[in-house]
């Protein structure tokens, strides 16, 4: 008896080694982000690089927005944030608030047991039109997620090109001072007119009435080359700081023209200003953007057959290859 508790106590001993030396989360890691200058930063003011997928739009891709889906991006593929792409119109968040709202707090508390980050993201092209909707709505993830540190709101995803500066920045001011009323300094993320490319408006007047704010910058690699990337060089230069929130290998319709080159000059710029990135999409829609084949398991387990070109290239990418 007194050799099997023996036993017994060195396992436990073992085990709790184990547990103290085992990797951090990257929350566990980096802690709040926030804004310096042209860079986000962790918690100890060291620039971050967060790298991810990013879910499709909720009211039609909600089959992925599971726990064993998005683990396995975190645990399989190396990804630490995950993109909660809420959809607003069509049948989404305008038509069906509390469903919407269901699904976007069940994904975050997946990413916080995972200790990934998670971007709240307003899926609109037409936000600006439902500033009252997105005020109250981001009010509310505001006074829930205050105190989680892994949670970035992004609140305007693709500003159309017929939307001035003026109309996104006057929207993103006020839908602000609703997540800073709520007592959340959680990071912001702010789309710019021309499907968030057009970052040089962003930078020529930058949101200065609240702090920690960012912009999202959008590309798809087939159809978006140096011009964008020169762009977004004099927009940082200026001074303000960029998130990749979506991306593809592909053509800017989603679909077609699948271009590893293309990325890879995409992936080598954003390593080397260490902007942060999630690529669209983590679905099974057949087009060429989507990671999965269709008909891939909603609880993850993929394995390389389960892949499109674009899915083995993206998480290529993501386990560092």
């Amino acid at each position: 008896m007194r050799i099997h508790l023996c036993l017994v106590s060195l396992g436990l001993a073992f085990a709790a080694a184990l547990f103290a030396y085992a990797e951090p989360t990257p929350v566990e890691l980096h802690g709040a982000l926030s804004v310096s200058g042209s860079k986000i930063v962790d918690a100890r003011d060291a620039p971050v690089q967060l790298k991810g997928m990013s879910l499709f739009w909720s009211q039609w891709g909600s089959k992925y927005y599971t726990r064993g889906a998005i683990a396995h991006t975190s645990e399989a593929w190396g990804a630490t944030v995950v993109r909660i792409a809420m959809g607003v119109e069509m049948g989404g968040y305008l038509e069906h608030p509390e469903a919407e709202k269901a699904r976007v707090r069940e994904a975050v508390e997946v990413a916080r047991e995972l200790g990934i980050y998670a971007i709240i993201d307003w899926h609109d092209h037409h936000a600006h039109k439902h500033t009252r909707e997105a005020a109250a709505f981001f009010a509310e993830m505001a006074a829930l997620y205050k105190d989680t540190p892994n949670v970035i709101f992004e609140i305007y995803n693709e500003p159309l090109p017929e939307a001035s500066w003026k109309q996104v920045r006057a929207y993103a001011v006020e839908v602000i001072a609703a997540i800073r009323g709520a007592g959340a300094n959680n990071l912001v993320l702010v789309g710019s007119p021309h499907w968030s490319q057009d970052v040089n408006l962003a930078a020529a007047k930058p949101v200065t009435e609240y702090a920690n704010v960012a912009y999202t910058l959008h590309f798809y690699a087939a159809s978006h080359g140096a011009s964008l990337r020169s762009k977004a060089n004099a927009a940082m230069k200026k001074g303000i700081a960029l998130f990749v929130s979506e991306w593809g290998t592909c053509h800017a319709s989603g679909n077609g023209n699948f271009s590893p080159s293309a990325s890879d000059a995409w992936v080598k710029w954003m390593d080397e200003n260490g902007i942060s990135w999630c690529n669209w999409s983590l679905f099974d829609k057949k087009e060429t953007a989507s990671a999965l084949k269709p008909g891939a398991s909603a609880s993850g387990g993929w394995t390389d057959a389960d892949l499109t070109e674009s899915g083995a290239y993206v998480v290529g990418k993501l386990k560092g290859k």
